[in-house]
């Protein structure tokens, strides 16, 4: 209580003129000295602390935070700098928020009491971001003084310096005249000499002209600069020079940004183009969904008719597995399989896989190896060797497996029809030995080839084309001379090739040999010859000998080994009346069924074609030359070339992809869409791959390890 009498007493003298003066007393009001009163401890400039409550007090100075500031003032001054768990730290926002309490007691506010509590340390230990690049060495205090509009003062100054007065000579309207008509003012015009000279021109009324020809000094000695402003020039061009390094330095930063940028654009780019890929694959892949569905919708419609009327509705119709679309059935555990992995081996041959083929995924799968006349039945679900095929008297060389049949060509030059539901497992475990020499007997027989007047062959002659029904071999098929070594066959249609240079049509329903293609009279006779690109217009040389036997060497392989290739049809497919073939002359030809000539030879390869597949709007074709052609059936030309490094001996294509076998350890996949190429090699073959078969995301390939291997796509 003291100090607040104390303090009041020692402005009573001024409060206590206003209230003996009269006139003071009219003027001021009671309010006003109330004011008087509490502004007086702030009335003292000298002090920086009355300084700031002077004009924080209109702001401040409302009862109620005066009543709360006394608190704030109170606080010592460590516990403003500490900053305690779970507490707050005084600064502007705490100022602006909490209600404050100023008393009028002895104890001066001053400035410490309001100070501003800053992360200084944080803020000192923060590093500053400094330009990277070219303008590494550039500060930007300095890139600021090169770019701000003042920088090109000194400029200005020094052109003004140079600026000369001199007696009008119309420049400007010479300088319109030249962009306009390119007319100039002769009476005008100012003329220089050589020796820096201007004559000015004027003529008498004769046409001569007045005065005399005078030399001026040059416009450099009419104004002097002196010592100062040229070394002030000096040191401003200089700086400008520095400003230039700067600006330049700062563009170049600025156009690596860009490129930066740019950089990552088309890195953006790149991704949205792979998922517009993606989305076209995507696309591609519901087309043969969707064309599979509806083939299972004709085939379903098909079993009901049958189902209803048994005796008069056809069998239902269904496409062979090389065309066929769309997603296969699959078990659920399939999808448990990472990709690209051979998850299951098949180990029982004893020589390179010469050919196989499977009914569907997890189904029944046939195979046979060099020089095995006996191809070896496979359950795909359990991986275990489930019986063999027995009849032929030469190593089979083509295999076709569609549902329960299958056709095998061998190199006694036979083709027969085998029933899969007729293997029998127990009698095959049973036979051991006994068939071994049961075959050696057969093989022992060799009755006479007997021509029938359809044109098959037969050892028995009292049956035509047929064999044991007791047996799986439902069929047989003689008429080739030479090794089979390419069959393909669709509901009742068989189409044979073989190295006697023959293509042969069958009935299979009937066994009858309905058509002979002769390729060596195509060869002679030539039709329609298209040449792919770049490609000379010329056949395989190995392939002239007409009659003669063919062989050409293979190119070695990825391991060295080569071989003797002696297959002269490498593989046939039609499609309704149109036949393709791949022969030893490295052509493609194209045949009509109904009529048995070649119309189009697609020209192309320097090597026998190996394999082909066709379908109704392109044709693949594998050739020794290393290469894998498509070729467009609209045009005959190449649509596509792959070039691989070794010679290409199995392929198989759909809208999406090509599979191929190219005598490497892998399988070679490439993505049609985008264009990019990759291989199967996780636990896969230890030699070359010679033969494959896939049906959506199920992959069987064969080596020259022996090995029959499954994969998962």
């Amino acid at each position: 209580m003291s100090s607040k009498f104390k303090g009041k007493s020692a402005n009573r003298p001024d409060i206590t003129r206003a209230a003996l003066d009269p006139e003071q007393s009219t003027v001021h009001s009671k309010m006003e000295l109330v004011s008087k009163t509490l502004f007086a401890p702030f009335n003292n400039k000298k002090k920086d602390s009355s300084r700031i409550l002077t004009d924080l007090a209109p702001v401040i100075m409302t009862p109620r935070m005066i009543n709360a500031a006394a608190t704030v003032s109170s606080r010592s001054q460590s516990s403003l700098g500490a900053s305690a768990p779970g507490g707050s730290r005084l600064d502007f926002a705490t100022l602006g928020r909490a209600p404050m309490r100023l008393t009028l007691g002895t104890r001066r506010i001053t400035s410490r009491d309001l100070q501003i509590i800053e992360a200084t340390d944080e803020l000192l230990d923060a590093e500053i971001p400094e330009a990277g690049g070219i303008a590494s060495d550039v500060s930007l205090l300095r890139g600021f003084n090169a770019t701000v509009p003042s920088s090109e003062k000194n400029r200005t100054r020094r052109k003004q310096m140079r600026n000369v007065e001199t007696p009008r000579i119309g420049l400007k309207k010479l300088g319109m005249s030249a962009r306009g008509m390119m007319i100039e003012d002769e009476e005008e015009r100012s003329i220089a000499s050589e020796e820096d000279m201007v004559v000015v021109s004027r003529l008498d009324e004769r046409g001569k002209r007045k005065g005399k020809r005078r030399g001026r000094e040059s416009l450099s000695s009419a104004k002097a600069l002196g010592k100062d402003e040229l070394r002030r020039q000096t040191q401003e061009i200089i700086l400008d020079k520095e400003n230039l390094h700067v600006r330049r330095s700062l563009i170049n930063s600025e156009i690596a940004e860009i490129n930066n940028k740019i950089k990552a654009l088309d890195s953006i780019r790149g991704s949205l183009e792979q998922d517009l890929l993606k989305l076209h694959e995507d696309e591609l892949e519901l087309d043969d969904e969707l064309e599979g569905v509806q083939e299972r919708i004709e085939f379903e419609e098909a079993a009901f008719r049958q189902s209803d009327n048994t005796k008069t509705a056809p069998a239902p119709h269904v496409a062979p597995s090389r065309r066929r679309r769309g997603p296969v059935f699959l078990p659920s555990e399939h999808d448990e399989l990472p990709p690209g992995v051979a998850f299951m081996t098949l180990e029982s041959h004893l020589t390179p896989i010469a050919a196989l083929d499977f009914s569907e995924p997890y189904g029944t799968l046939v195979s046979t190896s060099q020089a095995d006349s006996q191809p070896r039945l496979w359950d795909l679900m359990t991986g275990s060797e489930i019986g063999r095929l027995r009849g032929h008297r030469g190593a089979v060389k083509c295999i076709q497996v569609e549902d329960n049949l299958c056709l095998t060509g061998a190199e006694d030059g036979s083709v027969r029809l085998w029933d899969l539901r007729l293997v029998d497992e127990e009698e095959w475990e049973r036979s051991g030995l006994a068939d071994v020499a049961e075959e050696d007997e057969g093989a022992a027989y060799d009755g006479e080839l007997v021509e029938k007047p359809n044109g098959i062959r037969s050892n028995e002659p009292s049956e035509a084309g047929t064999a044991d029904q007791a047996g799986p071999c439902i069929r047989l098929f003689e008429g080739h001379s030479k090794a089979v070594t390419a069959l393909y066959f669709e509901d009742e249609c068989l189409v044979t090739g073989a190295s006697d240079k023959t293509l042969r049509q069958w009935d299979l329903a009937t066994g009858q040999c309905v058509m002979t293609m002769d390729i060596l009279w195509a060869i002679s006779h030539p039709q329609s010859t298209i040449t792919g690109a770049g490609i000379p217009n010329h056949t395989f040389p190995s392939a002239a000998a007409s009659a003669g036997h063919f062989a050409v060497p293979t190119p070695p392989s990825a391991d060295g080994s080569w071989d003797m290739y002696e297959d002269f049809v490498g593989g046939v497919q039609f499609w309704g009346y149109g036949l393709v073939s791949g022969s030893g002359d490295g052509a493609v030809r194209m045949w009509d069924m109904r009529t048995g000539q070649a119309h189009r030879t697609l020209m192309g390869h320097t090597g026998p074609v190996t394999c082909l597949q066709f379908d109704e709007m392109h044709i693949a074709s594998g050739s020794l030359d290393k290469s894998i052609r498509i070729w467009d059936v609209r045009t005959g030309g190449t649509f596509e070339t792959l070039k691989y490094d070794h010679a290409v001996t199995a392929l198989q294509f759909d809208t999406r992809k090509v599979i191929a076998a190219t005598g490497e350890n892998n399988v070679k996949i490439y993505n049609r869409t985008s264009m990019q190429h990759s291989s199967l090699s996780t636990n896969g073959h230890t030699q070359p791959v010679e033969r494959l078969r896939y049906m959506d995301r199920y992959l069987v390939s064969g080596g020259r390890d022996a090995a029959v291997k499954i994969w998962t796509l």
